[in-house]
């Protein structure tokens, strides 16, 4: 498999894990600290995949890297990731408005680390934390710790794909789960 020149940025909670402190009726992965940890389906295939395809992955989730350092140390070497940010590199935003708060991760902060903004990919399940850069997001359906969730395997076909494009931006990504051509 040849590698891409992209930066792949995976979000953590209900993307690659679903923590809750009441657990569901079937078993759980693994806990940290207060949280039971339910592992997204195939999500180790998904990560290899990722690992191998991808010239640079990264996790960037708005939860604290006290909390995220062990709940990936579950998952890969966490050596293997390019970096791993939390909600310090976050941005909080207020809506003047709602006065709802977001957690933002700000595709400026990877700019001033060199990265092309045509070559950074989100894949994230809430699309308001990407607000400032929808064009690079990838939008999965949040994992509840449904044993049958099947989003990575689709994610991956999906994902090869959007590799090889020069600018990732201009590709239309709602709904790409229904454009992948079906399998065999």
């Amino acid at each position: 498999m040849e590698t891409c020149d992209k930066l792949l940025v995976l979000d953590l909670d209900e993307t690659l894990v679903h923590a809750t402190t009441i657990p569901k009726r079937h078993p759980h992965d693994f806990i940290v600290g207060p949280y039971v940890i339910y592992r997204r389906p195939g999500v180790e295939r998904f990560l290899e995949f990722c690992l191998e395809r991808f010239g640079s992955v990264c996790i960037w989730t708005s939860s604290t890297l006290p909390y995220a350092i062990p709940v990936l140390e579950h998952l890969l070497e966490v050596e293997r990731l390019s970096f791993v940010w939390g909600r310090e590199r976050c941005t909080y935003v207020v809506d003047p408005e709602t006065r709802d708060g977001e957690w933002l991760k700000d595709l400026r902060k990877l700019r001033k680390r060199g990265w092309d903004r045509r070559k950074v990919i989100f894949v994230d399940d809430t699309p308001a934390k990407i607000q400032r850069s929808y064009g690079n997001l990838v939008r999965v359906r949040a994992f509840t710790g449904s044993p049958e969730d099947d989003e990575l395997d689709a994610l991956s076909t999906y994902l090869d794909e959007l590799g090889r494009v020069p600018d990732v931006r201009p590709v239309e990504k709602r709904g790409w789960r229904h454009r992948l051509a079906p399998p065999g």
